[in-house]
Formats: C-alpha cells, structure tokens, sequence
C-alpha cells in the first residue's frame, strides 16, 4: 500500500455547481480526488452513491462517460436533470406557471394537513401543495427534474440544520434570542427561492458530448463493466452511529411519491419519516461484509473510495477488505464537514 497526502492546489473547479446545502456532500473537495485519479486511464465510470452529484458533475466535466445512481428517488431525480440532462432547461414562463396557482387546477392539501407545525409554517405547506401538483403537470419529465431539484433546494435552506429529521419548526418561530441559526434566511418566501434555484439549475446544465445516465437502484443490483467506480457510501462514526439519509431528507422523497406519500409514512415519528428499512450501510454489524462485497461485485472496474477517518471500518479494516481485490493507494487531506464537532482528514482509496 502507498500512502500519499496528495493536494493539488494546481487543480480548480472549472464551472459552478448547486450551492448545495447536502449532509456529507463533496463540493468542497472535489477537485483535490480529481487530482488523486486524473493519471488513471479510464473513460466510462460509475459514481454508485451519487447523492448531491457534485462528483458525477466533475467526471461529467472531464468529458467521461458518467452513470450516477442513487437509492433515493429525491436524490435520482438530481441526477436526472444535471447528469442526464444535457440541454433542456425551464423557462420563465414555465417558472411563473410552477409557483402560481391556477382556477382550473384542483389542489390537494396533503402537505398542510400532514405536516403541521412539523417543517413549515401552514401557508407554506399550502404552498408546496400547490407547487408539486403544477411541477406534476409539466410534460417533459427534464423540466420536471429541474422543477423538482430547485424545490429541494428551496426546501432545504429553510430547514433548520438543513434537514428533516426532526419535528422542530419551534426553532424557527420562538421568540428568543438566537446564538444559531439564520431566522431571516428561513423566513425568505419560498417562490423566491424557487426562482432562484430554478435558474441556478439552468445555468449548470450542459451536454459533454457522451451518453450520460441517472439511474435508481441498489447498488448491488447496477451492471457492472466500468472502467472506474467511485464509491462515497453512508458513513457509520466510531460509536456505530451511522448517517441515515433517508431519515434526513424523507420529506423531499414524499413530494415525489405525492399520491401514495400517506401509505409511506411511520406515524409513530413526530417527523413522520418514510416507511424503510435500516440502510445495510448504517449497521455495524453488517458493514464490512456489505464493502467485501461491493468491492467484489466491481472488482474489474478500478476503484475509488470517499471514506473519513475514525470510521467503522477502521480505515486500516476497509484496506485490508480492498486488498483482497486491488492495489491500494491511500490519500488524506485535513477537512471538517458542516454540523460535525470534530476536525478529521477525507481519506481517498483508490484501488488499481
């Protein structure tokens, strides 16, 4: 094994991106694991846990032939309009349409029924009924994802934490002094943020020339026959707490599955989360065998790793499972993610 603290500051971020707000996301460091795979000789690649897609994106830039997958269909449909899409894109007029309500459109109020005093204040679950059901309409399912997606962001900034796994709109609206948060970004009118995202979408979209694809699946269940596959899975922390992401961002996958959101839902969870089994990749006890057989299930494909340290498996354990199958090269950078209390390094395996 070779180990290498590798940071190219040489290499930069070539275009803008969705400023994304997502737990674990990539942004950040991106182009230092370009800098750590740019030598490899590859043209097809698989980003197997695609989440915000700010990798996929990247390869995507590098002009490779990129499929991102991911499990969760809020985060599918991400892929979907920046990795899939090369070119289609939502107009004004279509904006106008989306957060505007119409005479002859009959609105649900499942959002304002079902989540009250959960996420959002009453005339804003009012508003996303009304949103969904016009984003519904559209007839191309691209500008459906690029609808969707800006929606995602609007929602996600107005959160608390930025996410959903908790019942705890009261930090919002109390009366009190604040030492965290941003009252005044919460409180900014979703349309207004909807327009905004809208066209932070536009203006990422472009064509690379390859055939690009999103696709939604278990990760086990996805072809393989990639020259390389990224893999940045669910991170379990020492104390084998692990990242639950559908219980993080339930509310966003429930705006996709509107009609049958209700069947979907755990009541016994004041934030009523989605029903779903624990993800294999949050089990202690299941983790390891679930990398052996990952790695095995690509092992004719070069890979590449995201992992943090202090992690189960220990960083010398997923080397160890790696080795079975590859060449393993190890890189490091210091780095802190967003709501962690502790400072830690992004490690990068790549195996050859």
């Amino acid at each position: 094994m070779f180990q290498s603290n590798l940071f190219d500051n040489s290499v930069r971020y070539d275009g803008k991106f969705l400023s994304t707000r997502f737990q674990g996301s990539k942004l950040k460091i991106v182009p230092w694991i370009w800098s750590c795979i740019q030598h490899l000789k590859f043209d097809t690649c698989l980003d197997a846990f695609g989440g915000t897609g700010s990798v996929a994106y990247y390869l995507k830039k590098m002009q490779k032939e990129v499929d991102y997958n991911d499990n969760l269909q809020f985060n599918y449909t991400i892929g979907k309009a920046i990795i899939e899409n090369d070119e289609t894109k939502l107009e004004n007029d279509e904006i106008d349409f989306i957060i505007s309500p119409h005479d002859d459109v009959t609105y649900q109020t499942f959002i304002k029924d079902t989540f009250r005093d959960i996420f959002f204040l009453d005339e804003e679950n009012g508003w996303l009924d009304m949103v969904v059901t016009n984003i519904r309409l559209l007839d191309d399912e691209y500008k459906r994802a690029i609808a969707f997606t800006a929606l995602f962001q609007a929602c996600i900034i107005k959160r608390p934490y930025n996410l959903f796994h908790r019942a705890n709109l009261y930090m919002r609206t109390a009366e009190v002094k604040r030492s965290f948060g941003n009252k005044t970004t919460w409180d900014k009118p979703f349309p207004e943020y909807f327009r905004v995202f809208a066209q932070e979408v536009n203006s990422i979209i472009f064509s690379n020339g390859r055939s690009n694809r999103a696709l939604y699946k278990d990760v086990f269940n996805v072809e393989p026959g990639y020259d390389l596959v990224y893999m940045d899975t669910p991170y379990i922390n020492a104390k084998g707490t692990g990242v639950d992401y559908l219980d993080f961002y339930h509310f966003l996958d429930g705006m996709l599955d509107y009609d049958n959101w209700g069947k979907r839902i755990t009541q016994i969870y004041k934030h009523k989360r989605l029903k779903g089994d624990k993800s294999l990749w949050c089990q202690p006890n299941k983790i390891h065998d679930a990398f052996d057989r990952l790695f095995r299930h690509f092992k004719d494909s070069l890979l590449v790793i995201s992992y943090r340290s202090h992690g189960i498996p220990s960083q010398d354990e997923l080397v160890e499972i790696l080795s079975k199958y590859k060449s393993v090269t190890l890189h490091k950078v210091d780095y802190k993610y967003v709501l962690s209390k502790n400072n830690g390094q992004e490690i990068l395996l790549v195996g050859v």
